[in-house]
Parts: structure tokens; sequence; C-alpha cells
């Protein structure tokens, strides 16, 4: 079965970076970012496709984040620079083993989540 561990989350003041990490085991085709705030649905942030040849983010992180792989690790990372308050939010790591994109019916298997706070 997929397991799925998260870290990196922490508070950081507007315009800070983090790191988030996600290390996975079992078979995934696909991994991604997802994050939730109270009240709300969770929205897809980035997805990675496998070996890291094709990626895909939200509009609202274009240019801010960046997913990337470590494929001899199975590990992904959410590399987010220019945080902005509405960055506040619980972010969790999942697998697909289908479709690959931002859709979240794809993603059957999730992390535990970590909290991202971006104070300004």
């Amino acid at each position: 079965q997929v397991q799925l561990v998260e870290s990196g989350g922490g508070s950081v003041q507007a315009g800070g970076s983090l790191r988030l990490s996600c290390v996975a085991s079992g078979y995934t085709y696909c991994l991604g970012w997802f994050r939730q705030y109270p009240g709300q649905e969770r929205e897809g942030v980035a997805a990675i496709y496998p070996e890291g040849v094709t990626t895909y983010y939200s509009d609202s992180v274009k240019g801010r984040f960046t997913i990337s792989s470590d494929n001899a690790k199975n590990t992904i990372y959410l590399q987010m620079n220019s945080l902005k308050p509405e960055d506040t939010a619980m972010y969790y790591c999942a697998a697909s083993r289908s479709a690959c994109g931002l859709w979240l019916g794809a993603f059957k298997f999730w992390g535990q989540g970590t909290q991202v706070t971006v104070s300004s």
C-alpha cells in the first residue's frame, strides 16, 4: 500500500520561503500537493508526472512555487517562494495511480498534512 510522509511546514513572514518534502512508499504513478483552507474543499497546488518529466501548477502559485522530485529517493518537494498570507493552509501530499494533474478525484492516497502559516 502507499504511505506518504510529509515535513517542512511551519510559520514564515510574507515574502519568505519554505520547502515541503514528501517521502512516498509503494507504487505511485503521480504525486502532488494539495492545500485546504478551513471550511473549504481541497484544491490542487502542484503535481508531477513519473520521473518528473511533466509538472502542473495552479494559477495562484505559478511563478512562485516549484515542484520537483528525487526519483532515487521516491521523494517530491515543493519549494515555496514569495509566500503570501493567502498561502496559509494545511498542505497535503497525495498520490495517484492513474491520471496526473490537479484533479482531486484522481488522488486516492494522502499524507497527514502539514500546516503552513504566512504572516503579514
